[in-house]
C-alpha cells in the first residue's frame, strides 16, 4: 500500500510542474487584434501596345493590275513611326501570312497576296491616328489595341502595399480606441490577395479607309480624352499587440 501511494505522489509530482508551465505558457501569449487594410490606385497606361497588319492590294482591284508590295508599305510604316519621334524599338514584326486574291475565279487565276503583322508601342493612343495617316489606307487591314502597361507600375504596386498597411494600422488603432485600449507593436503581416484590372483590348479603327480623304497628318485631330484607366488594388493583414 505503502509502495502504491508513493509512487501516485511521485507521478503527480512530476505531472503538476509540466501542468503549471502550461498554464504560465498560456498567461504569457500577448493579447492580439488582426485587421485586413485595402488601398487601391488608378493610372493611365503610359505602355499602349497596337496590334497593326498590313496587306498587299492593287490599285486597279478589278483587273489586279499595279500591285502595291507589302516592302512598300512597310516603309510607309516605319518612316510615319520614325516622324512621329518614336524610336526603331517601338516597332516589331510579330507575324507574316497571306491570302488568295481575285475577281472571278472562271476568268481570272488566283493570286496570292502577302501580309504583315505589327506590335507598336505608344504613349498615347491619339499617336496611332497620326501614324496610319501617312500609310495608304488600302494597304491596313486592322489596328487593334493589344494591350496596354505603365512603366512604373511595380513602384505603384509597392506604395499601395504600403497604404493598405497603414489602412490597417489605422483601423487597428480605431477599434482598440472605442475600447479604450492602445496599440502594441506588429506582430504579423500578410498580404491577403492582389488585382491588377487592365482595360480590355479594343479596335482603334475598324475601317481604315476612313483614312483615304486625309491627305496630311494635320489633318488628322488629335483626342483629349484618357484610355481607360489600370487599377490596382491590394488587401494587407496585420496583426498588433494590444498594450
Amino acid at each position: 500500500m505503502k509502495t502504491i501511494l508513493l509512487s501516485a505522489f511521485l507521478c503527480s509530482a512530476v505531472l503538476f510542474p509540466s501542468f503549471a508551465q502550461t498554464t504560465l505558457l498560456k498567461e504569457a501569449s500577448p493579447r492580439k487584434i488582426e485587421v485586413a487594410g485595402f488601398a487601391e490606385m488608378e493610372v493611365v497606361p503610359d505602355e499602349i501596345y497596337f496590334s497593326i497588319s498590313l496587306r498587299e492590294y492593287y490599285e486597279d482591284e478589278k483587273n489586279q493590275k499595279g500591285k502595291v508590295i507589302i516592302s512598300t508599305l512597310e516603309k510607309q510604316l516605319i518612316k510615319a513611326v520614325a516622324d512621329a519621334g518614336l524610336s526603331k524599338e517601338a516597332l516589331s514584326i510579330s507575324g507574316m501570312g497571306g491570302y488568295q486574291n481575285y475577281v472571278d475565279k472562271k476568268k481570272k487565276p488566283a493570286t496570292f497576296l502577302e501580309s504583315k503583322q505589327y506590335e507598336l508601342k505608344i504613349d498615347r493612343p491619339d499617336k496611332l491616328d497620326v501614324i496610319l495617316s501617312k500609310i495608304d489606307s488600302r494597304g491596313v487591314q486592322y489596328a487593334n489595341v493589344a494591350r496596354v502597361d505603365h512603366s512604373k507600375k511595380e513602384d505603384f504596386k509597392k506604395q499601395i502595399k504600403i497604404d493598405a498597411l497603414k489602412a490597417a494600422k489605422d483601423k487597428a488603432e480605431y477599434l482598440l480606441a472605442a475600447l479604450d485600449q492602445k496599440l502594441g507593436q506588429v506582430l504579423e503581416i500578410r498580404e491577403l490577395d492582389e488585382n491588377v484590372f487592365y482595360p480590355q483590348p479594343m479596335l482603334a479603327k475598324s475601317n481604315m479607309r476612313a483614312f483615304a480623304q486625309a491627305e496630311s497628318a494635320d489633318m488628322v485631330q488629335e483626342s483629349d480624352v484618357q484610355y481607360q484607366k489600370i487599377k490596382i488594388s491590394y488587401r494587407m493583414q496585420a496583426a498588433f499587440e494590444i498594450n
